[in-house]
């Protein structure tokens, strides 16, 4: 019964709207073309500057091969004043570019015997394991430059540089150092051109790409849209047949078996008069104990009559409906408290599924609580109605039930809150006892 009420509650919600289902699907995947761009962005520039350090490798042996077979001379060893503006002369005309903003030459002792800027010349500086490692095996070898040395004082204004070495040799076999120092700035507009030549064709693609998606999407979420409203249509005719089942079952209770045990009850009691009559007190207390029994399960149907279709409900509000649902308990000796508008309509839907927690929650208390009083309380704002049940009980135990041993029920109004949307708490209070609140759309 817990499942049928939970979707019996359950409030109708309005279709998902095509143009926002269309438009929803274009901003997420405009968001994943930026994404990728951006991703591609850095991806590009990621390579062209792993291929910047390859071309500047590939720059120093081939600037180095030039000047050593143009420009370099055993003179250079010597600072020979000739062999240095021979050096200049090849230096400034074929090597330095746009690209190339710095060139050096070193001895194996750190000595710069060229560099195109006169004021590093015959300064000495001690070489890196690095350079030394290059000495040793002729190899070629490009990084980022650390302009924070000594020996960069002059390219610091340049800011972010490569440079790269190479061992070149002198024309009696000296080997030397051969750098050249790139800017960054080429490496990055290198990136800057890959996307730049690569953007416009692969956007294209895209915007087409998505432009052929446009009505498959729309196609879809009115597919969407027509399945919301058969599901809700199928809900609807759901709970309507579920309180027809549930008024035809309190019906045939009503005007069967109810009124037939009510009968024999009261076929009882002329019975027990007569053996009275008779002196047979045995079988006097036989018959009132079975018309005992008989009237006590009279009225256990009848509550069992309300909780599957209470009357008052529909005809006289959820007020009515609560009250007559508080009275078993005041008849117990329980003092009882209901606040809620007597004058309040809500949807039959709200009614039905706020009058199933009550009675979850009552249940609960009467269980578990060992309240000596319960308060109700319905509250309605801001399109919401809220169920307030508190009690002055033990509270809530260990594992959230109150009482400590857990209640089934509790898992029902769970489940009744999730399905019409609404909210469901259970906490102790700081003075005592537990609150129930159960809050559903209006």
């Amino acid at each position: 019964m817990a499942p049928e009420g939970a979707k019996a509650a359950r409030a109708p919600s309005s279709p998902p709207r095509v143009s926002t289902a269309v438009l929803r699907f274009l901003l997420a995947s405009f968001t994943a073309v930026a994404v990728v761009v951006i991703g591609g962005f850095f991806a590009l520039r990621g390579v062209a500057e792993h291929e910047a350090v390859r071309e500047t490798r590939d720059r120093v042996r081939a600037a180095g091969s030039l000047v050593e077979a143009a420009a370099l001379e055993d003179g250079l060893l010597r600072g020979d004043r000739a062999a240095r503006q021979r050096m200049d002369d090849i230096v400034t005309g074929q090597v330095l570019a746009e690209s190339i903003a710095r060139v050096k030459v070193w001895s194996r002792d750190g000595r710069i015997l060229y560099s195109d800027e006169p004021r590093l010349i015959d300064q000495r500086f001690e070489l890196g394991a690095d350079e030394r490692e290059i000495f040793r095996t002729g190899a070629a070898a490009a990084e980022v430059s650390d302009l924070r040395k000594a020996e960069n004082v002059f390219e610091r204004p340049e800011g972010k540089l490569l440079d790269a070495h190479t061992v070149i040799r002198t024309p009696d076999g000296t080997p030397v150092l051969f750098e050249i120092y790139r800017r960054y700035s080429s490496v990055t507009a290198s990136a800057e051109r890959l996307v730049r030549d690569l953007a416009p064709p692969l956007l294209a693609g895209v915007v087409v790409l998505l432009l052929l998606q446009i009505p498959l999407a729309w196609s879809m979420a009115r597919r969407l849209q027509r399945q919301h409203v058969e599901r809700e249509e199928l809900l609807s005719s759901a709970v309507l047949a579920s309180a027809q089942e549930r008024r035809q079952i309190a019906g045939d209770l009503h005007d069967g078996v109810v009124q037939d045990l009510a009968g024999v009850a009261f076929g009882l009691a002329p019975l027990a008069d007569d053996a009275r009559r008779r002196h047979d007190a045995d079988t006097a207390d036989a018959l009132d104990g079975a018309a005992s029994k008989l009237r006590q399960g009279v009225r256990g149907l009848r509550t069992l009559l309300v909780d599957l279709y209470p009357p008052s409900l529909h005809r006289q509000g959820l007020a009515a409906a609560l009250s007559d649902l508080l009275a078993p308990l005041a008849s117990r000796g329980m003092r009882v408290d209901l606040q809620a508008d007597p004058v309040m309509r809500l949807p039959e839907t709200a009614e039905r599924v706020l009058f199933r927690a009550a009675q979850e929650g009552l249940r609960n208390v009467v269980k578990h609580a060992d309240a000596e009083s319960v308060e109700v309380r319905v509250d309605r704002d801001n399109g919401r109605v809220a169920l307030v049940i508190t009690d002055d009980g033990r509270g809530l135990g260990p594992n959230g039930a109150e009482g400590g041993d857990g209640h089934i029920g509790l898992q029902v109004v769970r489940d009744l809150a999730r399905d019409t949307g609404g909210a469901f708490e259970l906490n102790n209070r700081p003075e005592g006892g537990a609150a129930f609140r159960f809050e559903v759309p209006a």
